[in-house]
Protein backbone atom coordinates (compact mmCIF):
# COMPACT_ATOMS: atom_id res chain seq x y z
CA UNK A 1 0.00 0.00 0.00
CA UNK A 2 1.40 3.37 -1.05
CA UNK A 3 1.30 6.54 1.04
CA UNK A 4 -1.31 8.02 -1.30
CA UNK A 5 -3.54 4.95 -0.91
CA UNK A 6 -3.23 5.16 2.86
CA UNK A 7 -4.36 8.80 2.85
CA UNK A 8 -7.24 7.99 0.51
CA UNK A 9 -8.59 5.12 2.64
CA UNK A 10 -7.31 6.32 6.04
CA UNK A 11 -6.51 2.71 6.85
CA UNK A 12 -3.60 1.89 9.09
CA UNK A 13 -0.57 0.65 7.24
CA UNK A 14 1.60 -2.15 8.62
CA UNK A 15 3.95 -1.05 11.41
CA UNK A 16 5.80 -4.15 12.57
CA UNK A 17 7.99 -4.06 15.66
CA UNK A 18 11.24 -5.98 15.55
CA UNK A 19 11.68 -8.85 17.97
CA UNK A 20 15.40 -9.15 17.29
CA UNK A 21 16.44 -7.75 20.68
CA UNK A 22 14.22 -10.21 22.55
CA UNK A 23 15.38 -13.15 20.46
CA UNK A 24 19.00 -12.12 21.06
CA UNK A 25 18.44 -12.16 24.82
CA UNK A 26 16.92 -15.65 24.54
CA UNK A 27 19.90 -16.73 22.48
CA UNK A 28 22.31 -15.38 25.09
CA UNK A 29 20.91 -18.02 27.43
CA UNK A 30 21.33 -20.73 24.77
CA UNK A 31 17.53 -20.85 24.41
CA UNK A 32 17.34 -22.99 27.55
CA UNK A 33 16.63 -21.68 31.03
CA UNK A 34 17.09 -23.05 34.50
CA UNK A 35 15.54 -21.60 37.65
CA UNK A 36 16.68 -18.39 39.32
CA UNK A 37 17.63 -19.40 42.87
CA UNK A 38 19.85 -17.64 45.39
CA UNK A 39 20.88 -14.93 42.95
CA UNK A 40 21.91 -17.16 40.02
CA UNK A 41 20.44 -19.32 37.28
CA UNK A 42 20.63 -23.04 37.92
CA UNK A 43 21.64 -25.60 35.33
CA UNK A 44 18.60 -26.63 33.24
CA UNK A 45 17.02 -29.90 34.26
CA UNK A 46 13.98 -31.50 32.69
CA UNK A 47 12.59 -28.92 30.27
CA UNK A 48 9.52 -28.19 28.18
CA UNK A 49 9.05 -25.89 25.20
CA UNK A 50 7.19 -22.59 25.14
CA UNK A 51 5.98 -21.25 21.82
CA UNK A 52 5.00 -18.01 20.17
CA UNK A 53 1.18 -18.30 20.02
CA UNK A 54 1.03 -16.08 16.92
CA UNK A 55 3.25 -18.34 14.82
CA UNK A 56 3.49 -21.63 16.67
CA UNK A 57 7.29 -21.53 16.58
CA UNK A 58 9.30 -22.58 19.61
CA UNK A 59 10.92 -19.76 21.55
CA UNK A 60 12.94 -21.61 24.20
CA UNK A 61 13.10 -24.52 26.61
CA UNK A 62 12.13 -23.85 30.24
CA UNK A 63 12.95 -26.08 33.21
CA UNK A 64 10.21 -28.04 34.92
CA UNK A 65 10.44 -27.27 38.63
CA UNK A 66 10.54 -30.26 40.96
CA UNK A 67 10.06 -30.59 44.70
CA UNK A 68 13.87 -30.43 45.32
CA UNK A 69 14.00 -27.24 43.21
CA UNK A 70 11.25 -25.67 45.32
CA UNK A 71 13.02 -26.83 48.49
CA UNK A 72 16.23 -25.18 47.32
CA UNK A 73 14.44 -21.92 46.48
CA UNK A 74 12.55 -21.77 49.80
CA UNK A 75 15.75 -22.48 51.72
CA UNK A 76 17.51 -19.64 49.89
CA UNK A 77 14.64 -17.28 50.67
CA UNK A 78 14.63 -18.40 54.30
CA UNK A 79 18.35 -17.68 54.67
CA UNK A 80 17.98 -14.25 53.05
CA UNK A 81 14.92 -13.18 55.05
CA UNK A 82 16.51 -12.11 58.39
CA UNK A 83 19.06 -9.80 56.76
CA UNK A 84 16.53 -8.36 54.30
CA UNK A 85 13.97 -7.75 57.06
CA UNK A 86 16.59 -5.94 59.20
CA UNK A 87 17.38 -3.41 56.48
CA UNK A 88 16.06 0.07 57.07
CA UNK A 89 13.03 1.17 55.13
CA UNK A 90 15.19 3.57 53.14
CA UNK A 91 17.57 0.80 52.10
CA UNK A 92 14.78 -1.44 50.85
CA UNK A 93 13.21 1.54 49.05
CA UNK A 94 16.47 2.09 47.13
CA UNK A 95 16.36 -1.46 45.77
CA UNK A 96 12.75 -1.11 44.66
CA UNK A 97 13.52 2.22 43.04
CA UNK A 98 16.45 0.62 41.19
CA UNK A 99 14.17 -2.15 39.89
CA UNK A 100 11.68 0.47 38.66
CA UNK A 101 14.44 2.36 36.86
CA UNK A 102 15.71 -0.82 35.22
CA UNK A 103 12.20 -1.68 34.06
CA UNK A 104 12.17 1.71 32.36
CA UNK A 105 15.62 1.22 30.91
CA UNK A 106 14.69 -2.15 29.38
CA UNK A 107 11.07 -1.23 28.58
CA UNK A 108 11.28 -2.08 24.88
CA UNK A 109 12.91 -5.44 25.58
CA UNK A 110 10.23 -6.32 28.15
CA UNK A 111 7.41 -5.25 25.78
CA UNK A 112 8.62 -7.25 22.78
CA UNK A 113 9.42 -10.30 24.90
CA UNK A 114 5.95 -10.16 26.49
CA UNK A 115 4.26 -10.03 23.09
CA UNK A 116 6.34 -12.87 21.66
CA UNK A 117 5.63 -15.03 24.70
CA UNK A 118 1.97 -14.15 25.31
CA UNK A 119 0.53 -13.12 21.94
CA UNK A 120 -0.96 -9.79 23.05
CA UNK A 121 -0.60 -6.76 20.72
CA UNK A 122 2.71 -4.94 21.10
CA UNK A 123 0.98 -1.62 21.73
CA UNK A 124 -0.75 -3.10 24.78
CA UNK A 125 2.51 -4.48 26.15
CA UNK A 126 4.33 -1.23 25.36
CA UNK A 127 1.67 1.26 26.50
CA UNK A 128 -0.10 -0.56 29.35
CA UNK A 129 1.63 -3.59 30.85
CA UNK A 130 5.21 -2.37 31.12
CA UNK A 131 4.43 1.23 32.26
CA UNK A 132 2.01 -0.05 34.91
CA UNK A 133 4.60 -2.55 36.16
CA UNK A 134 7.07 0.32 36.48
CA UNK A 135 4.45 2.33 38.34
CA UNK A 136 3.99 -0.46 40.89
CA UNK A 137 7.68 -0.60 41.72
CA UNK A 138 7.95 3.19 41.97
CA UNK A 139 4.88 3.38 44.18
CA UNK A 140 6.01 0.57 46.47
CA UNK A 141 9.43 2.15 46.76
CA UNK A 142 7.56 5.03 48.39
CA UNK A 143 5.59 2.67 50.60
CA UNK A 144 8.79 0.94 51.66
CA UNK A 145 10.21 4.32 52.66
CA UNK A 146 7.14 5.10 54.78
CA UNK A 147 6.41 1.65 56.17
CA UNK A 148 7.68 2.17 59.72
CA UNK A 149 6.06 5.58 60.14
CA UNK A 150 2.72 4.68 58.54
CA UNK A 151 2.44 1.08 59.73
CA UNK A 152 4.13 0.95 63.14
CA UNK A 153 4.18 -2.24 65.15
CA UNK A 154 4.09 -4.28 61.93
CA UNK A 155 6.60 -6.88 60.75
CA UNK A 156 7.07 -8.90 57.55
CA UNK A 157 5.64 -12.40 57.36
CA UNK A 158 8.66 -14.29 56.03
CA UNK A 159 8.95 -16.33 52.83
CA UNK A 160 6.09 -15.61 50.41
CA UNK A 161 5.07 -18.14 47.77
CA UNK A 162 3.56 -16.41 44.75
CA UNK A 163 1.87 -17.93 41.68
CA UNK A 164 0.90 -15.75 38.70
CA UNK A 165 -1.18 -16.35 35.53
CA UNK A 166 -0.34 -16.13 31.84
CA UNK A 167 -2.60 -13.25 30.78
CA UNK A 168 -0.47 -10.44 32.32
CA UNK A 169 2.86 -12.11 33.19
CA UNK A 170 4.97 -9.03 33.95
CA UNK A 171 2.18 -6.95 35.45
CA UNK A 172 1.07 -9.73 37.81
CA UNK A 173 4.71 -10.22 38.81
CA UNK A 174 4.94 -6.57 39.82
CA UNK A 175 1.65 -6.80 41.74
CA UNK A 176 3.10 -9.66 43.79
CA UNK A 177 6.82 -8.94 44.20
CA UNK A 178 6.74 -5.16 44.77
CA UNK A 179 4.56 -5.17 47.95
CA UNK A 180 6.28 -8.29 49.31
CA UNK A 181 9.73 -6.70 49.07
CA UNK A 182 8.48 -3.33 50.32
CA UNK A 183 7.15 -5.01 53.46
CA UNK A 184 10.44 -6.82 54.08
CA UNK A 185 9.57 -10.34 52.88
CA UNK A 186 11.49 -12.65 50.56
CA UNK A 187 9.85 -14.31 47.57
CA UNK A 188 9.59 -17.62 45.71
CA UNK A 189 7.59 -16.92 42.55
CA UNK A 190 6.27 -19.33 39.93
CA UNK A 191 5.27 -17.81 36.58
CA UNK A 192 2.68 -19.47 34.36
CA UNK A 193 3.79 -22.48 32.38
CA UNK A 194 3.02 -20.75 29.05
CA UNK A 195 4.66 -17.39 29.81
CA UNK A 196 7.87 -17.55 31.83
CA UNK A 197 10.17 -15.30 29.79
CA UNK A 198 9.52 -11.86 31.30
CA UNK A 199 9.83 -13.33 34.81
CA UNK A 200 13.25 -14.72 33.86
CA UNK A 201 14.23 -11.36 32.35
CA UNK A 202 13.14 -9.73 35.62
CA UNK A 203 15.52 -12.12 37.41
CA UNK A 204 18.29 -10.72 35.22
CA UNK A 205 17.55 -7.13 36.29
CA UNK A 206 17.43 -8.24 39.94
CA UNK A 207 21.09 -9.13 39.56
CA UNK A 208 21.74 -5.86 37.74
CA UNK A 209 20.12 -3.93 40.61
CA UNK A 210 22.36 -5.72 43.14
CA UNK A 211 19.43 -7.26 44.99
CA UNK A 212 20.78 -9.50 47.80
CA UNK A 213 20.92 -13.19 46.93
CA UNK A 214 17.86 -15.20 47.84
CA UNK A 215 15.49 -12.23 48.19
CA UNK A 216 13.79 -13.04 44.87
CA UNK A 217 13.69 -16.63 43.58
CA UNK A 218 11.87 -17.74 40.43
CA UNK A 219 11.00 -21.39 39.82
CA UNK A 220 9.35 -22.28 36.50
CA UNK A 221 7.08 -25.23 35.87
CA UNK A 222 3.51 -26.47 35.72
CA UNK A 223 0.83 -26.86 38.38
CA UNK A 224 2.80 -29.48 40.30
CA UNK A 225 5.52 -26.88 40.91
CA UNK A 226 2.96 -24.42 42.25
CA UNK A 227 1.50 -27.08 44.53
CA UNK A 228 4.96 -27.77 45.96
CA UNK A 229 5.28 -24.06 46.82
CA UNK A 230 1.81 -23.93 48.39
CA UNK A 231 2.35 -27.00 50.57
CA UNK A 232 5.92 -26.23 51.64
CA UNK A 233 5.93 -25.84 55.43
CA UNK A 234 8.29 -22.83 55.39
CA UNK A 235 6.19 -20.53 53.19
CA UNK A 236 4.42 -18.03 55.45
CA UNK A 237 2.08 -16.57 52.81
CA UNK A 238 0.59 -17.67 49.51
CA UNK A 239 -0.56 -15.14 46.90
CA UNK A 240 -2.33 -16.59 43.87
CA UNK A 241 -3.93 -15.14 40.75
CA UNK A 242 -5.65 -17.58 38.44
CA UNK A 243 -8.72 -19.75 38.02
CA UNK A 244 -11.38 -20.20 40.66
CA UNK A 245 -10.98 -23.99 40.63
CA UNK A 246 -7.26 -23.80 41.44
CA UNK A 247 -7.89 -21.09 44.03
CA UNK A 248 -10.41 -23.33 45.77
CA UNK A 249 -7.81 -26.13 45.85
CA UNK A 250 -5.16 -23.80 47.30
CA UNK A 251 -7.54 -22.70 50.03
CA UNK A 252 -8.12 -26.33 50.97
CA UNK A 253 -4.38 -27.00 51.09
CA UNK A 254 -3.60 -23.98 53.27
CA UNK A 255 -6.54 -24.39 55.66
CA UNK A 256 -5.32 -24.99 59.20
CA UNK A 257 -1.65 -24.32 58.37
CA UNK A 258 -1.56 -20.76 59.71
CA UNK A 259 -0.42 -19.38 56.33
CA UNK A 260 -1.69 -16.05 55.11
CA UNK A 261 -3.57 -16.29 51.83
CA UNK A 262 -4.80 -13.87 49.19
CA UNK A 263 -6.65 -15.01 46.06
CA UNK A 264 -7.54 -13.06 42.91
CA UNK A 265 -9.65 -15.42 40.82
CA UNK A 266 -12.05 -15.43 37.88
CA UNK A 267 -14.91 -13.16 36.99
CA UNK A 268 -17.97 -12.64 34.81
CA UNK A 269 -18.19 -8.89 35.13
CA UNK A 270 -21.36 -7.01 34.08
CA UNK A 271 -21.18 -4.06 31.71
CA UNK A 272 -24.41 -2.11 32.32
CA UNK A 273 -25.55 0.49 29.77
CA UNK A 274 -28.58 2.65 30.58
CA UNK A 275 -30.65 4.34 27.88
CA UNK A 276 -29.35 7.81 28.80
CA UNK A 277 -25.69 6.80 28.32
CA UNK A 278 -23.35 8.31 25.76
CA UNK A 279 -23.67 5.42 23.30
CA UNK A 280 -20.50 6.08 21.29
CA UNK A 281 -18.41 6.31 24.45
CA UNK A 282 -20.06 3.19 25.87
CA UNK A 283 -19.21 1.23 22.72
CA UNK A 284 -15.58 2.35 22.79
CA UNK A 285 -15.41 1.45 26.45
CA UNK A 286 -16.91 -1.95 25.66
CA UNK A 287 -14.24 -2.62 23.04
CA UNK A 288 -11.64 -2.00 25.73
CA UNK A 289 -13.57 -4.00 28.33
CA UNK A 290 -13.93 -7.27 26.41
CA UNK A 291 -11.50 -7.27 23.48
CA UNK A 292 -8.51 -5.86 25.31
CA UNK A 293 -5.87 -8.63 25.56
CA UNK A 294 -8.18 -10.87 23.48
CA UNK A 295 -10.65 -10.96 26.37
CA UNK A 296 -8.14 -12.84 28.50
CA UNK A 297 -8.74 -10.57 31.49
CA UNK A 298 -10.17 -11.63 34.85
CA UNK A 299 -12.21 -8.44 35.15
CA UNK A 300 -13.26 -8.28 31.48
CA UNK A 301 -16.72 -6.80 30.93
CA UNK A 302 -17.90 -10.01 29.34
CA UNK A 303 -21.64 -9.62 30.21
CA UNK A 304 -23.35 -6.75 28.40
CA UNK A 305 -26.58 -5.67 30.10
CA UNK A 306 -28.31 -3.15 27.85
CA UNK A 307 -31.56 -1.30 28.61
CA UNK A 308 -34.30 -2.67 26.41
CA UNK A 309 -35.26 0.60 24.71
CA UNK A 310 -31.85 1.08 23.07
CA UNK A 311 -30.79 -2.55 22.66
CA UNK A 312 -31.35 -2.99 18.91
CA UNK A 313 -29.64 0.25 17.96
CA UNK A 314 -26.78 -0.44 20.33
CA UNK A 315 -26.23 -3.91 18.85
CA UNK A 316 -26.20 -2.48 15.31
CA UNK A 317 -23.60 0.15 16.15
CA UNK A 318 -21.54 -2.33 18.13
CA UNK A 319 -21.42 -4.77 15.20
CA UNK A 320 -20.32 -1.94 12.91
CA UNK A 321 -17.49 -1.14 15.36
CA UNK A 322 -16.51 -4.81 15.53
CA UNK A 323 -16.04 -4.82 11.76
CA UNK A 324 -13.29 -2.21 12.09
CA UNK A 325 -11.20 -4.18 14.59
CA UNK A 326 -7.88 -5.38 13.20
CA UNK A 327 -6.72 -8.92 13.99
CA UNK A 328 -3.30 -10.26 13.09
CA UNK A 329 0.39 -10.38 13.96
CA UNK A 330 0.63 -8.97 17.51
CA UNK A 331 4.08 -7.52 16.75
CA UNK A 332 2.36 -5.12 14.32
CA UNK A 333 1.64 -1.84 16.12
CA UNK A 334 -1.62 -1.27 14.19
CA UNK A 335 -3.21 -4.52 15.38
CA UNK A 336 -6.12 -4.45 17.88
CA UNK A 337 -6.43 -8.16 18.65
CA UNK A 338 -3.57 -10.63 18.86
CA UNK A 339 -3.34 -14.35 19.46
CA UNK A 340 -4.88 -16.62 22.09
CA UNK A 341 -2.16 -17.82 24.44
CA UNK A 342 -2.30 -21.55 23.61
CA UNK A 343 -4.20 -24.07 21.43
CA UNK A 344 -5.78 -25.55 24.57
CA UNK A 345 -7.35 -22.20 25.48
CA UNK A 346 -8.40 -21.69 21.85
CA UNK A 347 -10.19 -25.05 21.87
CA UNK A 348 -11.96 -24.18 25.12
CA UNK A 349 -13.28 -20.89 23.69
CA UNK A 350 -14.45 -22.63 20.51
CA UNK A 351 -16.28 -25.34 22.47
CA UNK A 352 -18.12 -22.86 24.71
CA UNK A 353 -19.23 -20.65 21.81
CA UNK A 354 -20.41 -23.56 19.67
CA UNK A 355 -22.56 -24.82 22.56
CA UNK A 356 -24.28 -21.44 23.01
CA UNK A 357 -28.05 -21.11 22.70
CA UNK A 358 -27.92 -17.49 21.52
CA UNK A 359 -27.47 -15.61 18.25
CA UNK A 360 -23.75 -15.59 17.39
CA UNK A 361 -22.20 -12.71 15.47
CA UNK A 362 -18.48 -12.72 14.69
CA UNK A 363 -16.51 -9.80 13.26
CA UNK A 364 -15.69 -10.15 9.54
CA UNK A 365 -11.93 -10.34 10.07
CA UNK A 366 -9.33 -12.36 8.24
CA UNK A 367 -7.87 -15.14 10.38
CA UNK A 368 -4.15 -15.79 9.76
CA UNK A 369 -3.26 -19.25 8.48
CA UNK A 370 -0.98 -19.99 11.45
CA UNK A 371 -1.28 -19.25 15.14
CA UNK A 372 -4.07 -19.25 17.74
CA UNK A 373 -6.45 -16.53 16.59
CA UNK A 374 -10.14 -16.18 17.42
CA UNK A 375 -12.42 -13.47 15.98
CA UNK A 376 -14.25 -10.93 18.19
CA UNK A 377 -17.62 -12.48 18.98
CA UNK A 378 -20.98 -11.12 20.17
CA UNK A 379 -23.74 -13.46 21.36
CA UNK A 380 -27.21 -11.93 21.85
CA UNK A 381 -30.64 -13.29 22.71
CA UNK A 382 -29.47 -15.02 25.89
CA UNK A 383 -31.57 -15.42 29.00
CA UNK A 384 -30.23 -15.16 32.52
CA UNK A 385 -29.98 -18.94 32.93
CA UNK A 386 -27.90 -19.45 29.78
CA UNK A 387 -24.58 -21.17 30.54
CA UNK A 388 -22.52 -18.43 28.90
CA UNK A 389 -24.12 -15.85 31.20
CA UNK A 390 -22.40 -17.62 34.08
CA UNK A 391 -19.33 -19.41 32.72
CA UNK A 392 -16.07 -17.50 32.31
CA UNK A 393 -15.01 -17.90 28.67
CA UNK A 394 -11.70 -16.02 29.04
CA UNK A 395 -11.59 -15.08 25.40
CA UNK A 396 -12.86 -12.37 22.97
CA UNK A 397 -16.50 -13.36 23.50
CA UNK A 398 -19.19 -10.91 24.66
CA UNK A 399 -22.59 -12.19 25.78
CA UNK A 400 -25.56 -9.84 25.99
CA UNK A 401 -29.04 -9.58 27.44
CA UNK A 402 -31.48 -6.77 28.18
CA UNK A 403 -33.18 -5.23 31.20
CA UNK A 404 -36.00 -2.75 31.73
CA UNK A 405 -35.53 -1.10 35.14
CA UNK A 406 -32.50 -0.26 37.29
CA UNK A 407 -33.65 -2.81 39.87
CA UNK A 408 -33.72 -5.52 37.22
CA UNK A 409 -30.24 -4.50 36.03
CA UNK A 410 -28.88 -4.92 39.55
CA UNK A 411 -30.59 -8.30 39.93
CA UNK A 412 -29.16 -9.63 36.66
CA UNK A 413 -25.70 -8.19 37.37
CA UNK A 414 -25.56 -9.88 40.77
CA UNK A 415 -26.89 -13.19 39.42
CA UNK A 416 -23.43 -14.75 39.32
CA UNK A 417 -21.09 -16.58 41.63
CA UNK A 418 -18.34 -14.08 40.84
CA UNK A 419 -17.79 -10.55 42.10
CA UNK A 420 -14.61 -9.03 40.68
CA UNK A 421 -15.61 -5.89 38.75
CA UNK A 422 -18.55 -4.06 37.17
CA UNK A 423 -19.08 -1.10 34.85
CA UNK A 424 -21.99 1.38 34.76
CA UNK A 425 -22.65 3.75 31.85
CA UNK A 426 -25.13 6.57 32.39
CA UNK A 427 -25.26 10.36 32.17
CA UNK A 428 -27.34 10.48 35.35
CA UNK A 429 -24.95 10.81 38.28
CA UNK A 430 -27.67 10.09 40.82
CA UNK A 431 -28.50 6.84 39.04
CA UNK A 432 -24.83 5.83 38.99
CA UNK A 433 -24.42 6.56 42.70
CA UNK A 434 -27.55 4.55 43.44
CA UNK A 435 -26.58 1.52 41.33
CA UNK A 436 -22.85 1.23 42.13
CA UNK A 437 -23.17 0.34 45.86
CA UNK A 438 -25.76 -2.32 45.07
CA UNK A 439 -23.45 -4.26 42.74
CA UNK A 440 -21.59 -7.13 44.38
CA UNK A 441 -18.14 -6.40 42.97
CA UNK A 442 -14.72 -5.52 44.29
CA UNK A 443 -14.45 -2.51 41.96
CA UNK A 444 -17.11 -0.55 40.06
CA UNK A 445 -16.19 1.77 37.19
CA UNK A 446 -18.56 4.55 36.12
CA UNK A 447 -18.39 5.68 32.48
CA UNK A 448 -14.98 4.00 32.19
CA UNK A 449 -13.41 0.58 32.37
CA UNK A 450 -10.10 -1.12 33.18
CA UNK A 451 -8.76 1.78 35.23
CA UNK A 452 -5.84 0.55 37.33
CA UNK A 453 -3.33 2.31 39.51
CA UNK A 454 -0.78 1.05 42.01
CA UNK A 455 -2.34 3.20 44.73
CA UNK A 456 -5.83 1.74 44.22
CA UNK A 457 -6.55 -1.62 45.89
CA UNK A 458 -7.93 -4.27 43.55
CA UNK A 459 -9.61 -7.56 44.42
CA UNK A 460 -12.81 -9.55 44.34
CA UNK A 461 -15.74 -10.90 46.31
CA UNK A 462 -17.57 -14.22 46.32
CA UNK A 463 -15.74 -16.77 44.13
CA UNK A 464 -13.56 -14.03 42.65
CA UNK A 465 -11.34 -14.34 45.71
CA UNK A 466 -10.46 -12.25 48.73
CA UNK A 467 -7.71 -9.84 49.73
CA UNK A 468 -6.52 -6.76 47.87
CA UNK A 469 -3.49 -5.92 45.73
CA UNK A 470 -2.24 -2.36 45.44
CA UNK A 471 -2.26 0.56 47.86
CA UNK A 472 -1.80 0.30 51.60
CA UNK A 473 -4.42 -2.45 51.67
CA UNK A 474 -2.23 -4.58 49.43
CA UNK A 475 0.88 -3.92 51.51
CA UNK A 476 -0.91 -4.84 54.74
CA UNK A 477 -1.44 -8.36 53.36
CA UNK A 478 2.33 -8.86 53.67
CA UNK A 479 2.60 -7.62 57.26
CA UNK A 480 1.66 -8.96 60.68
CA UNK A 481 1.29 -7.15 64.03
CA UNK A 482 4.24 -7.31 66.39
CA UNK A 483 2.38 -6.23 69.53
CA UNK A 484 1.86 -9.07 71.98
CA UNK A 485 -1.48 -9.56 73.67
CA UNK A 486 -1.50 -8.83 77.39
CA UNK A 487 -2.23 -11.85 79.59
CA UNK A 488 -5.85 -11.98 80.64
CA UNK A 489 -6.51 -11.57 84.35
CA UNK A 490 -8.55 -14.36 85.90
CA UNK A 491 -12.14 -13.44 86.59
CA UNK A 492 -13.48 -14.82 89.87
CA UNK A 493 -16.67 -16.84 89.50
CA UNK A 494 -19.90 -15.16 90.47
CA UNK A 495 -21.22 -16.29 93.87
CA UNK A 496 -24.22 -18.57 93.91
CA UNK A 497 -27.52 -16.78 94.61
CA UNK A 498 -29.01 -17.19 98.07
CA UNK A 499 -32.23 -18.48 96.58
CA UNK A 500 -32.22 -20.38 93.25
CA UNK A 501 -35.86 -19.52 92.63
CA UNK A 502 -36.61 -16.27 90.77
CA UNK A 503 -40.17 -15.05 90.76
CA UNK A 504 -41.90 -13.95 87.55
CA UNK A 505 -39.05 -15.15 85.30
CA UNK A 506 -40.02 -15.49 81.64
CA UNK A 507 -38.31 -18.68 80.50
CA UNK A 508 -39.55 -18.46 76.91
CA UNK A 509 -36.62 -18.59 74.43
CA UNK A 510 -37.03 -15.82 71.87
CA UNK A 511 -35.55 -15.53 68.39
CA UNK A 512 -33.37 -12.60 67.37
CA UNK A 513 -34.29 -11.35 63.88
CA UNK A 514 -33.39 -8.02 62.33
CA UNK A 515 -32.13 -6.52 65.61
CA UNK A 516 -35.51 -7.34 67.22
CA UNK A 517 -36.87 -10.09 69.43
CA UNK A 518 -40.30 -10.92 67.97
CA UNK A 519 -42.90 -12.07 70.46
CA UNK A 520 -43.53 -15.82 70.34
CA UNK A 521 -46.80 -17.09 68.91
CA UNK A 522 -48.58 -20.38 69.10
CA UNK A 523 -47.18 -21.25 65.68
CA UNK A 524 -43.57 -20.76 66.78
CA UNK A 525 -43.71 -22.40 70.21
CA UNK A 526 -43.18 -26.05 70.98
CA UNK A 527 -43.20 -27.93 74.23
CA UNK A 528 -39.85 -29.19 75.55
CA UNK A 529 -40.13 -32.55 77.32
CA UNK A 530 -37.29 -33.32 79.75
CA UNK A 531 -35.10 -36.33 79.15
CA UNK A 532 -36.15 -37.68 82.56
CA UNK A 533 -39.66 -37.40 84.04
CA UNK A 534 -39.82 -34.27 86.20
CA UNK A 535 -42.12 -35.95 88.75
CA UNK A 536 -41.77 -39.05 90.84
CA UNK A 537 -44.60 -41.37 91.96
CA UNK A 538 -45.00 -39.73 95.34
CA UNK A 539 -48.19 -38.22 96.69
CA UNK A 540 -46.60 -34.74 96.54
CA UNK A 541 -45.61 -35.13 92.93
CA UNK A 542 -49.07 -36.35 92.04
CA UNK A 543 -50.42 -32.97 93.10
CA UNK A 544 -47.78 -31.23 90.97
CA UNK A 545 -48.66 -33.46 88.05
CA UNK A 546 -52.27 -32.56 88.40
CA UNK A 547 -51.41 -28.84 88.48
CA UNK A 548 -49.34 -29.16 85.34
CA UNK A 549 -52.15 -31.02 83.61
CA UNK A 550 -54.56 -28.23 84.44
CA UNK A 551 -52.41 -25.85 82.41
CA UNK A 552 -53.35 -27.68 79.22
CA UNK A 553 -55.22 -25.25 76.96
CA UNK A 554 -58.71 -26.09 75.81
CA UNK A 555 -58.97 -27.99 72.51
CA UNK A 556 -60.07 -25.79 69.61
CA UNK A 557 -63.28 -26.54 67.71
CA UNK A 558 -62.77 -28.40 64.41
CA UNK A 559 -62.81 -25.25 62.28
CA UNK A 560 -62.15 -22.64 64.89
CA UNK A 561 -59.03 -20.55 65.59
CA UNK A 562 -56.13 -21.96 67.57
CA UNK A 563 -56.05 -20.78 71.20
CA UNK A 564 -52.99 -18.86 72.40
CA UNK A 565 -50.10 -20.75 73.92
CA UNK A 566 -49.77 -20.95 77.68
CA UNK A 567 -46.24 -20.59 79.03
CA UNK A 568 -45.66 -22.54 82.22
CA UNK A 569 -42.73 -21.72 84.53
CA UNK A 570 -40.70 -24.70 83.27
CA UNK A 571 -42.08 -25.37 79.79
CA UNK A 572 -44.19 -23.85 77.04
CA UNK A 573 -47.30 -25.83 76.16
CA UNK A 574 -49.18 -25.44 72.91
CA UNK A 575 -52.09 -27.34 71.52
CA UNK A 576 -50.44 -29.80 69.10
CA UNK A 577 -52.55 -31.73 66.69
CA UNK A 578 -51.32 -35.02 68.15
CA UNK A 579 -50.31 -35.80 71.68
CA UNK A 580 -46.56 -36.13 72.29
CA UNK A 581 -45.24 -39.54 73.37
CA UNK A 582 -45.55 -40.23 77.09
CA UNK A 583 -42.29 -39.98 79.05
CA UNK A 584 -40.64 -43.13 80.25
CA UNK A 585 -41.78 -44.49 83.64
CA UNK A 586 -45.11 -42.61 83.45
CA UNK A 587 -48.51 -44.29 83.40
CA UNK A 588 -49.78 -45.11 79.94
CA UNK A 589 -51.88 -42.38 78.48
CA UNK A 590 -50.92 -39.78 81.09
CA UNK A 591 -49.50 -36.34 80.10
CA UNK A 592 -46.84 -34.45 81.96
Amino acid sequence: MTTREIFETMDYGPAPESGAEALAWIGKHNRTFGHFIDGAFTAPGETFATKNPATGTELEQVSQGSTPDVEQAVNAATRAFPKWARLTCHQRAKYLYALARLLQKHARLFATLETLDNGKPIRESRDIDVPLAQRHFYYHAGLAQLRDSEAPDQAPLGVCGQIIPWNFPLLMLSWKIAPALAAGNTVVLKPAEYTSLTALLFADICREAGLPKGVVNIVTGNGATGEAIVTHPDTAKIAFTGSTAVGRRIREQTAGTGKSLTLELGGKSPYIVFEDADIDSAIEGLVDAIWFNQGQVCCAGSRLLIQEGIAEGFYTRLMARMATLRLGDPMDKCIDIGAIVDPIQHATITRLVNASDGDIHQAPVTIPDTGCFYPPTLITGLHTASPLMHEEVFGPVLVATTFRTPAEAVAIANNTRYGLAATVWTENLNLALDIAPKLVAGVVWVNATNLFDAAAPFGGMRESGFGREGGWEGLSAYLKPTAKALPAKPIPPAPAPASPEVADLDRTAKMFIGANRPAPTAATLRRIIPAKPPFSDTPASATARTSATQLKPPQPPPNGPRPPAICAPRSCITSPKTSPPAPKNSPAGSRT
